[in-house]
């Protein structure tokens, strides 16, 4: 099975051009803060979340751009114009986690509201959201994997390949590998949130966890990081991070459950 993009642009309208890419984020983030509002009220809350949401949207987006920019400094500092110009993709999940996750330790501490009732539901939403947003990558025709001529496979035109893979025609759809992976994150959280026999704690660490894994096995396709820490991609290395951070939480809230 052959995955070709039928091109970066939905439509024009009066000579502007509406990409893909934005309409899918745009979709994206309504269904996540729409089950994110869900969970949040399903466990006694009010409109608190729905109504940090468009804040939370705002600089979550300005993170995962400025940490972009920043993983590509030396791009972005010879082309600065092009800060600005995100219609055809260029934000980092990483940069909006750590953006959000500031903004919320702040305004948490302010409001002596437990962070982790915010977080929880965030999670569940995100990581649908994130299952929905991948595909922008397929209509951009980036993010993709090593070159790769299986049974599913992704044709990247000649004009989008790196100059090192520009005699071959297939790579791995790595953005359809973490899509599915996102969704099986949400199905996980979902089920424990319905339940409602996990604590916040225990289901944003798992969020982490479980979300670092995934990009730990993406990225071990992906061939386009550019920034390397130690010898390994950063987005590897924050993953890890994740892992980490995530499984110590877990333990942590296990340990204070059963104590």
């Amino acid at each position: 099975m052959i995955l070709s993009s039928p091109g970066a642009v939905a439509l024009d309208v009066f000579g502007l051009s509406v990409y893909w890419y934005g309409i899918i984020m745009a979709f994206a983030i309504l269904i996540g803060a729409f089950i994110a509002d869900w969970a949040y009220k399903k466990n006694g809350g009010d409109d608190l979340l729905i109504d940090l949401i468009p804040w939370l949207v705002v600089i979550g987006f300005a993170g995962a751009r400025l940490y972009y920019c920043i993983l590509n400094f030396s791009y972005y500092l010879a082309h600065p114009l092009e800060i600005l110009n995100v219609r055809q993709g260029g934000l980092s999940i990483h940069g909006m986690f750590l953006a959000c996750i500031i903004f919320l330790t702040v305004y948490c501490k302010k409001k002596k509201v437990d962070i982790f009732n915010i977080l929880a539901p965030l999670c569940l939403g995100v990581s649908f959201a994130q299952s929905i947003g991948r595909w922008g990558n397929f209509f951009n025709s980036e993010a993709f994997g090593k070159p790769f001529d299986g049974f599913l496979k992704l044709y990247i035109t000649p004009a989008l390949r790196p100059e090192i893979y520009r005699h071959n025609e297939f790579f791995h759809p790595t953005f359809l590998y973490e899509s599915v992976l996102d969704l099986l994150i949400f199905v996980i959280l979902f089920l424990l949130i319905r339940k409602n026999n996990s604590s916040p704690r225990f289901v944003t660490f798992l969020y982490f966890m479980l979300y670092g894994i995934v990009r730990i096995i993406v990225e071990s396709f992906r061939i386009d990081s550019v920034v390397y820490i130690f010898g390994q991609p950063v987005a590897l290395v924050v993953s890890a991070l994740l892992v980490i951070i995530g499984g110590i939480g877990i333990l942590l809230d296990l340990k204070i459950k059963f104590r």
